[in-house]
């Protein structure tokens, strides 16, 4: 399915990570792909994670610095020649911003959270463009906490609504290109990032009782969805959230 694409996935912390899932479910199909990592202690985990791969591509890249996500785009520009899609998984906002009330979130975390969990979009699409010369998809992760109050997820679900305002935008701009945009919004999963939202033990728990499926989603299942967005399979579909939850979201009392 993916047999001669190029991808560059975003955001792999350890192999429970949904960026993981993902890249799995695409190499699985063919493609090669490069990783990126932020910091020494997520290279090491990332370095094991692809160690059995052949002649893997990983590469720093810490979205506060241009410099650094513009040198990871000329790496795999580089060697491969082509991107054919991104697959964006990086979220952040300091820990006390995800307890509490909303209400006294500071400037900030405010800010911090806005620049790494939604603009990141928009500037890795801006330095994607020059290498997907052939078209292609771009692939990013919200939670339903974009649209609706969920406790603790405060600034978290400000940037998220921000990121899905700016999938609509992007698949705008883009489309000329041939380049599509989409979100996937996952189900709560027990990764290193959502460990950091307090209560998302209960909210796991609550969410498989509730569910039409009456499970959690597994990252495996968000793996397929981003296989197939990137894939010629959903060649009409762009500046979509596409909800990948066990049906949760469809719910009311």
């Amino acid at each position: 399915m993916l047999e001669n694409k190029v991808g560059i996935v975003f955001g792999v912390a350890n192999k429970r990570s949904i960026a993981w899932a993902c890249a799995e479910a695409c190499m699985a199909q063919g493609a090669k792909i490069a990783f990126t990592y932020q910091g020494e202690r997520l290279k090491e985990y990332l370095d094991k994670l692809t160690a059995p791969l052949e002649d893997p591509l990983v590469l720093p890249c810490d979205v506060t610095n241009q410099a650094e996500v513009d040198a990871a785009f000329q790496a795999v520009g580089k060697k491969f020649g082509k991107i054919d899609f991104v697959i964006h998984s990086i979220a952040f906002a300091p820990r006390e911003a995800l307890e509490g009330e909303f209400l006294t979130t500071s400037r900030e975390a405010f800010l911090t959270a806005m620049e790494i969990s939604a603009f990141s979009l928009p500037q890795l699409a801006l330095a994607a463009l020059p290498y997907m010369t052939d078209g292609g998809s771009i692939v990013t992760m919200s939670y339903y906490g974009a649209e609706k109050g969920v406790m603790n997820y405060n600034v978290m679900g400000v940037a998220k609504a921000a990121l899905e305002a700016s999938v609509r935008y992007l698949a705008a701009d883009l489309g000329k290109h041939n380049i599509r945009v989409n979100a996937i919004s996952a189900g709560p999963i027990s990764t290193l990032s959502a460990r950091g939202v307090k209560g998302m033990g209960s909210l796991l728990g609550y969410v498989g009782e509730r569910s039409p499926l009456k499970r959690n989603v597994q990252a495996s299942e968000v793996g397929n969805t981003a296989l197939f967005l990137v894939s010629e399979l959903s060649s009409a579909i762009t500046g979509e959230t596409i909800y990948v939850d066990c049906g949760y979201n469809i719910m009311g009392i």
